[in-house]
């Protein structure tokens, strides 16, 4: 293979930037069908109540004013359809994807929950979204970013597609700031997460770099200076369950 100038990390190896896109679209398509399983398993059901705090965070409108929410790396739906459920009749969900498995899950569940009409989802790429200047309300990404070769490109885009006035929020794991727990936390992840994965996906692999991107994400402070950087204002952060998680917002004015 051909080897670009630019690197990046898989997991805790230096990859091609080119190449760490077709790794992380693997990982995907393999735990597509059990992806909302595992991440119950993994987080002891947490990533619900994490989840619901960012639709908090989002607030989207009880009425029928339009409300148009680009979800991106949102693949099975997740986060859309927490969102339509607190939202009214005028909210719009478009889940945006790099990962046409994902998609495929993502829009069995719209129809099952009757929602298909509020959420509809498009694969493309975070870095280079096929979207219109300033057409959103508010962008949202969890547990995505970390996935993205260029997240700095990313953020750039999130930017330029929300209207004045929107709101970028991104939940991601974080970096535990608990003594103890993270000990705990680290053997848990490093040991448990991949064999529960292999049990429940057949593939080992695949959540061992889960758990290895989640420790080479930026600190929040970090990642909050990275969202400034692409133009955001009033940018903050929360942490969560002794720093497993941080949801991080920000304001395009």
């Amino acid at each position: 293979m051909e080897r670009s100038d630019e690197t990046t990390h898989f997991g805790f190896k230096d990859v091609d930037l080119k190449q760490k896109q077709s790794l992380v679209n693997d990982v995907f398509h393999s735990v597509a069908r059990r992806y909302d399983l595992m991440n119950d398993l993994m987080s002891a059901g947490m990533h619900r109540v994490w989840k619901d705090s960012m639709i908090v965070a989002l607030n989207p409108p009880r009425g029928d004013a339009p409300f148009a929410l680009l979800d991106v790396a949102g693949g099975t739906g997740d986060i859309s359809f927490r969102a339509a459920k607190a939202s009214g009749s005028g909210f719009h969900a478009t889940v945006c994807d790099i990962n046409g498995d994902m998609l495929a899950v993502g829009r069995e569940r719209a129809i099952a929950q009757h929602l298909e009409h509020q959420v509809d989802f498009v694969e493309g790429n975070a870095e280079q979204l096929a979207f219109a200047d300033r057409r959103f309300d508010a962008y949202t990404i969890a547990f995505g970013i970390r996935n993205v070769p260029r997240i700095p490109m990313a953020l750039s885009e999130a930017y330029r597609v929300l209207k004045p006035g929107s709101r970028f929020l991104c939940l991601e794991f974080s970096s535990v700031d608990v003594p103890g727990l993270d000990k705990i936390y680290d053997t848990f992840s490093f040991n448990v997460i991949p064999q529960l994965g292999k049990a429940v996906t057949g593939d080992a692999e695949s959540y061992r770099y889960l758990v290895e991107s989640i420790r080479k994400f930026p600190k929040p402070n970090v990642f909050a200076d990275m969202i400034r950087a692409a133009g955001f204002s009033r940018v903050k952060y929360e942490i969560m369950s002794g720093g497993i998680v941080a949801l991080h917002s920000g304001w395009r004015l």
